[in-house]
């Protein structure tokens, strides 16, 4: 798919403000959802690029309604567990007999949750339909620390799909083959929560397709004066952005910010 790049992303500047008071509002709606592991465990990730092992937990009923084509229910909690992932004596994960990594002790839960009538005192530029988020340390307790703000920012361009990053996993529509890591002039692979290569260089008027290797979906976004965003791809999909003007262009994941890549294009 070639995406133009008269693609404009969802202002959220002049909302910032006064999300970050009622985006703390609206997360004390979330209780810790005790028991969340009755659900359904409905995926894992290995997090190459901050060492972590998941889990994502939904409540009961919500896989098998999605399953069946209806839309993520009212009152559906989504729980993601993050642990640290064990490692060697240099600092590498350790991966287990399955070839994933091995869980070590508990970071972190990060909840979203769905109600009828939430969402309603949120300026459109910033609401999540009716999810609201909250994040929990160790002990349970609501963090208040966390930055729900950038939840609302990180989920918002993911509206077709109710907001839910991990919808894929969720309905059973992920793709389980592996996928061949491409390589050549012009060519991205997205592998291990990376872009390789992470620096590229392009004649004006030239392609870069990027082809997703990994498990997680990842979303490729050009930062710059419009910010690009192409599709979610899911594992084994590609996307490509022509390139017409000169300039350096720096790109991370959309869904994982601490993926990174550059673009030089030249003439």
């Amino acid at each position: 798919m070639i995406i133009g790049k008269s693609i404009v992303s969802v202002s959220v500047v002049a909302a910032l403000a006064t999300l970050a008071v009622q985006a703390r509002a609206g997360g004390d709606k979330v209780a810790f959802p005790e028991g969340f592991e009755k659900g359904t465990l409905y995926a894992t990730v290995d997090r190459y690029d901050i060492k972590q092992f998941r889990e994502l937990y939904a409540s009961p009923g919500v896989v098998e309604a999605v399953r069946k084509g209806q839309a993520v229910p009212s009152g559906a909690v989504l729980t993601l567990v993050q642990y640290r992932a064990k490692t060697d004596d240099k600092g590498n994960p350790i991966k287990g007999p399955d070839g994933r990594f091995v869980k070590d002790t508990l970071v972190a839960y990060t909840v979203m949750e769905k109600r009828t009538g939430w969402g309603a005192e949120y300026p459109s530029e910033l609401r999540n339909g009716e999810w609201e988020y909250q994040a929990f340390t160790t002990d349970k307790k609501a963090n208040p620390k966390a930055n729900l703000t950038a939840c609302f920012q990180c989920h918002k361009p993911h509206e077709k799909q109710d907001f839910v990053m991990s919808l894929a996993s969720l309905s059973g529509t992920a793709p389980g083959a592996s996928v061949a890591k491409r390589s050549g002039p012009g060519i991205v692979g997205i592998a291990e929560f990376l872009f390789g290569p992470e620096k590229s260089a392009v004649k004006v008027g030239d392609t870069i397709t990027w082809t997703n290797a990994d498990d997680s979906p990842h979303q490729v976004t050009v930062q710059g004066q419009t910010t690009l965003r192409t599709p979610i791809l899911l594992k084994g999909q590609s996307t490509a952005i022509v390139f017409n003007d000169a300039g350096s262009y720096d790109y991370i994941c959309g869904l994982h910010p601490n993926m990174k890549g550059k673009i030089e294009v030249t003439r």
